[in-house]
């Protein structure tokens, strides 16, 4: 049986807005140093004091994520933590309404 959902949470029906490039933040609980970069597709690597570490870079796409998250899991790393980074909206320029250009 499943858990009833939470009213608050937005099921995503059209999972094509995930289809496009996104940068995400992983968090892991291992010490890794930034060596590992090029074998994490180019993701930042940023050492945590608390023995975390956390990944930091763009996956293409859903797939490239998962490829990623595969390589977390080869490895034996547990993983605390997988967060996609939305980018800041940025005003409209003065003058200019957000449909018009």
């Amino acid at each position: 049986m499943l858990p009833p959902f939470d009213k608050d949470v937005q099921l995503v029906t059209d999972g094509r807005q995930f289809d496009k490039q996104a940068t995400y933040q992983i968090t892991v609980k291992s010490n890794l140093d930034r060596t590992w970069a090029d074998w994490f597709d180019g993701f930042a690597i940023t050492p945590g004091a608390d023995s975390t570490t956390v990944l930091t870079g763009p996956a293409a796409d859903q797939a490239a994520l998962h490829g990623l998250l595969g390589r977390i899991r080869d490895l034996g790393l547990p993983l605390l933590s997988v967060e996609r980074l939305e980018r800041k909206r940025q005003p409209p320029a003065c003058g200019t309404s957000p449909g018009r250009r």
